[in-house]
This record gives structure tokens, C-alpha cells and sequence, in this order.
């Protein structure tokens, strides 16, 4: 059942591997709960108080209101995919609320020590690997794509001539993302590179690969960027989400419009990327007490 279920996100829902692993350790474990093996769950017999006591229990082993709201979502679907075959009659998971959680501002890093790593990796050098990992953390600022579809990029992807590249998002979702000239230099400059010195061991071609020809993975691709934003002392968090959130305040704080972003990002609700508004309005409130005559009195 369960199988069944994941194997539906992966063929029609087109779901990434990662994101179908999550939903498949939340179902097992929401399994586990009522102390039955997966074999033996029978989904009808759940009842709004149990998932109540499900989710009392999660809170009470300490695990953060977003993380419990995402089992909630899981499991939600689930049972959505269930009522759709016939295998329940009610979806008992139709009257559960999230949990509330704390806003939380998107980090990102200031423009001027953005500048200074942008300035450093832009740098052109002959070492195959310097130049992949430099065009890894530009690729993610100019154009703010997500790691999985950083590394699903494939040399088709990379329409040069007119300056664009074509991303593939979540659920499958296509969008073409447009190239400033020179980053589409920079990958000009970092195939030329690669098909010099690397030979691609796969069909696909795709674009970011190890010194092996193989395609690099999501573990390389972060700690590649978190190593380049520490060596430029960017403080707490250091990810490739953190470059994505970058890349939206610093066009939002430039004048792009909100919608554009949006489009941009491959968000599918407006209300995803109006988060960054938040950021914009600290940034006025910051500048607003250290430059107004009545906040350095006050």
C-alpha cells in the first residue's frame, strides 16, 4: 500500500527521490505509532483521536512544529491517494490544523560580501575543479535555482546563444531562467574546460560532474558552497538555499518586481515569495534608526 503509494509520487507526480524518501519515513513511522507492522495497517480504522494522540506525541519527543506540520502533509496525502482507490471511505486527517510556526526571516548574505565572493570566484583559472565549483556558487546567486536542479542541469539545458537555461523544478515543472553574459561566459569558458580534461560516463551530459565523468552529487554541491561562503566569513548558516534567498532580497532590494521573482524562482504561490518582502522592510527599519535624527535620540 504504502509502495504503491511512493511509486505514484515518482511516476505521475514526478516527486525527487528525497522528497518521495520523506514521504515514505513519515507513513512508516505514523505505522509504527499505533504499534502495527506495514503489512498488517489498516487505514480505515484511524480516527481523528488517534492522530490527535500522534501528534501530541511528536510535539512531546521534541520535534519542532514545521517539521510536525510536514508529516501532516504527508500523511494527508496519503490518505488522499487512499480515498481515490477506494481503501478508506472519510479522510480523518480533513479536520487536523497545522501547527503554528515562527516566522522566520530567509538568510541571506549582504550585497558587499556577496560582491567579494562573486568578484573572487569569477577569477578564471585552468583547474578543472576550481572552475566547476566557481561557476557553482555563480550559477546560484545569478540565477537562484534550488541544488536539485542545479545538479539535474544537462549541457542541452544550457542555451547559450540567447543567454537562457532551462530548469527543471519541482513536480517536473519547466522554466527558463535567463543568463546575465558573463555567466554565460563563465559556462562557455567552464565546458571548454571540462570537455578537455573529463569524459562523460553518462547519456544524459549533464552539465556539473566529478573528475570521474560521473555526475557530481547533492552532498558535493553543498559542500562546495559552504565551504566558499566560509572562507569569506559568512557567519551561521551556509547553503546553496541560503544563495537562492540571496539571489530574491537582492533583486527585490534593486526594485525587481515581486511577481518577476516569483516567475524567477518557480514558485507556484505568490505568497511563497512575499516572504522576501519581510527582509526589504527590516532592511528599511535598520536603515531608518541608524539615519533618522528623532531614532538616535529616542
Amino acid at each position: 500500500m504504502i509502495e504503491a503509494f511512493l511509486t505514484y509520487l515518482r511516476a505521475e507526480k514526478g516527486y525527487s527521490e528525497l522528497t518521495i524518501r520523506a514521504y515514505g519515513d513519515d507513513i512508516r513511522q505514523f505505522v509504527v505509532f499505533f504499534g502495527g507492522q506495514e503489512t498488517d495497517f489498516r487505514p480505515e480504522t484511524v480516527t481523528f483521536a488517534d492522530i490527535r494522540s500522534w501528534i501530541m506525541s511528536l510535539s512531546e519527543a521534541g520535534m519542532s512544529p514545521k517539521t510536525v506540520n510536514r508529516k501532516i502533509s504527508s500523511l494527508r496525502s496519503f490518505y488522499r491517494y487512499l480515498l481515490r482507490n477506494g481503501d478508506v471511505q472519510t479522510l480523518p486527517f480533513k479536520k487536523i490544523t497545522l501547527l503554528k510556526t515562527p516566522k522566520r526571516l530567509p538568510v541571506f548574505v549582504e550585497e558587499s560580501r556577496m560582491t567579494a565572493i562573486i568578484r573572487a570566484v569569477t577569477e578564471p583559472t585552468d583547474d578543472f575543479e576550481t572552475e566547476r565549483d566557481s561557476l557553482i556558487v555563480l550559477l546560484f546567486y545569478a540565477t537562484g535555482i534550488r541544488i536539485a536542479e542545479l545538479i539535474g542541469i544537462t549541457d542541452d539545458d544550457c542555451i547559450l546563444d540567447s543567454g537562457e537555461l532551462k530548469v527543471t523544478g519541482k513536480g517536473n515543472k519547466q522554466r527558463i531562467v535567463p543568463l546575465l553574459p558573463g555567466v554565460v561566459s563563465r559556462i562557455k569558458r567552464y565546458l571548454s574546460l571540462r570537455n578537455r580534461q573529463i569524459v562523460c560516463t553518462n547519456e544524459k551530459k549533464f552539465l556539473f560532474l566529478t573528475d570521474k565523468g560521473e555526475r557530481i552529487s547533492r552532498t558535493a554541491v553543498y559542500k562546495v558552497v559552504t565551504q566558499t561562503l566560509g572562507l569569506f566569513g559568512v557567519q551561521g548558516k551556509r547553503s546553496p538555499h541560503v544563495l537562492r534567498h540571496t539571489f530574491a532580497t537582492h533583486l527585490l532590494n534593486n526594485g525587481a518586481e515581486i511577481k518577476s521573482i516569483q516567475e524567477l524562482l518557480g514558485h507556484a504561490n505568490l505568497m511563497t515569495t512575499q516572504i522576501y518582502t519581510h527582509n526589504t522592510i527590516e532592511r528599511v527599519k535598520e536603515i531608518y534608526q541608524k539615519a533618522h535624527p528623532r531614532a538616535k535620540k529616542d
